[in-house]
């Protein structure tokens, strides 16, 4: 039976004098982290909060989060990390919805401080908190099941869900975590992707387990994430495919002195072969790691490992093989398991399956059959078992009876030299039904991209119906989620207004 505690109560025994976390010019042993994190528990409870209730954070990542994000769940109150790029009504729903009691937070929340009973602001009001509590010890009162978290989905269609993880979830994925990306207390992580996402999240408590030194990203900027990398000697770190793409491209420009770096993994969203070898190419030492998996696994499930020797192969297009201790298949819409490469739903069984969703038994019963998490992920497994995503099955569009992959034109369209950002995604044809359609952000040097240019790259590259019909050039950047994903539902919802397809 473990739960949030072990991660710190082991780190106190092997590393209590080593440097746990370096926020700007503060750093603290994991002696001071577990003594702050033993105040802040003491704090929370000293406000009137009861075993099980919600602790919401509204922050960039910083060492208060960081101490947040593990003394809330181990002191046996539930973490509700918000999205700091959510709009107030998303938020408001988030806090009401959960019945949050406590919001943290590094900002002005306005009205939101209407809906709970204590904002905490962090800088003099947390370290109030703390400096005034009795240390209450972690770890008592709950065990494995116990619920952890709360982590409020995008809401792309309808109303946002918060997904209940149990210490159990989430000590599975640490365990998950260093399978593949095996760490110690001589490492020091950077914590770029942000910490209300799975992803950013995720290697917490690895990092605490063994010991080693993790160094928070405010606010995701390449050029400073880089900085970070060549101040502090950064060995590991994981970003979605955009963080990635753009330190690439700093790196490129200005480079910094990378050579700690052994470990650069990625998840969140499919990734273009060409940022894998842009990012190959900027850290020349490090391996380059592909973890697969969603919020609703804690997150991850598989995972590809030395991805930069496998890019001229079709491997470096897999999301590689299920995670020792998860169980990933290939199904049909009738739950059986389908032949090897043949395309269906990835399903996912294992202890990081979540609970459900919070107080919404119908969309749990959705996704959760029988034990197993089905994923909306359309794939297919090779024979040795690697996984291939092609796309969400929302996302998949029928052009004239043919299925068309987002990524697979899109992987087509990062290969040309001009090409910076790239989406692909369905609008409607009166012919088709469904046209292929391409967004396009060029590389600066290369200005105004014609749009047939790109048309024409792809047809020598993939079969005719594959081909976007239309291009749209645009010089800003495309529009992303708070942990980086891009939000094709914004690129695609002008075209479908009026129209029954659903703009997810």
């Amino acid at each position: 039976m473990t739960t949030f505690a072990d991660p710190l109560r082991r780190a106190l025994q092997i590393a209590p004098n080593r440097t746990a976390i370096a926020d700007g010019g503060r750093t603290f042993t994991y002696t001071e982290y577990a003594e702050r994190c033993e105040a802040l528990a003491g704090g929370l409870y000293g406000l009137g909060l009861a075993a099980g209730d919600r602790v919401a954070i509204l922050s960039g990542n910083n060492h208060a989060y960081l101490e947040a994000y593990v003394a809330i769940p181990a002191a046996g109150l539930v973490v509700v990390p918000l999205n700091t790029r959510h709009a107030e009504p998303e938020l408001r729903y988030a806090l009401e919805d959960s019945g949050t009691r406590v919001l943290i937070t590094d900002r002005d929340v306005g009205a939101l401080a209407e809906i709970v009973e204590h904002v905490v602001r962090v800088g003099d009001a947390y370290e109030a908190l703390l400096a005034g509590a009795e240390r209450r010890p972690l770890g008592t009162g709950i065990d494995e099941n116990t619920l952890a978290g709360l982590f409020y989905t995008g809401g792309t269609t309808g109303l946002s869900k918060g997904v209940m993880l149990s210490h159990r979830n989430l000590i599975a994925n640490t365990f998950h975590w260093l399978t593949m990306v095996p760490q110690s207390s001589d490492d020091a992580t950077l914590v770029m992707a942000p910490l209300f996402h799975a992803a950013g999240s995720n290697g917490v408590l690895a990092s605490i387990w063994t010991g080693g030194l993790q160094v928070p990203l405010d606010v995701f900027d390449p050029g400073a994430a880089l900085d970070l990398i060549s101040e502090h000697r950064i060995t590991a770190t994981l970003g979605v495919p955009t963080m990635l793409a753009a330190i690439a491209e700093e790196q490129a420009a200005r480079p910094r002195d990378v050579s700690t770096v052994r470990a650069v993994a990625h998840g969140g969203s499919p990734i273009a072969t060409e940022v894998v070898r842009r990012t190959a190419q900027a850290f020349p030492g490090a391996e380059l790691i592909h973890v697969y998996g969603a919020t609703e696994l804690s997150p991850l499930t598989t995972g590809l490992r030395n991805e930069q020797d496998l890019l001229d192969s079709e491997r470096a297009r897999s999301c590689g093989q299920s995670i020792i201790g998860t169980d990933v298949r290939v199904l049909d819409n009738d739950g059986r398991e389908l032949p090897r490469r043949e395309i269906g739903e990835v399903v996912v069984r294992g202890p990081n399956v979540m609970v459900g969703y919070w107080n919404k038994p119908e969309q749990t019963d959705a996704v959760l059959k029988d034990g197993a998490y089905w994923t909306g992920d359309l794939g297919f497994m090779d024979e040795d078992g690697y996984v291939y995503l092609v796309d969400r099955s929302k996302d998949m569009i029928v052009s004239g009876g043919e299925n068309v992959y987002c990524t697979e034109v899109e992987e087509v369209i990062y290969q040309h030299e001009a090409v910076l950002e790239a989406a692909a995604f369905g609008i409607p044809d009166a012919r088709w039904g469904e046209a292929v359609h391409a967004v396009v952000v060029p590389r600066p040097e290369h200005g105004n991209v014609d749009p047939q240019i790109i048309i024409e790259f792809c047809k020598s590259r993939i079969a005719g119906y594959k081909v976007p019909k239309s291009v749209d050039i645009r010089q800003e950047p495309l529009p992303k989620s708070g942990p980086g994903k891009v939000l094709k539902r914004e690129l695609r919802a002008p075209y479908w207004e009026g129209h029954d397809r659903g703009v997810n």
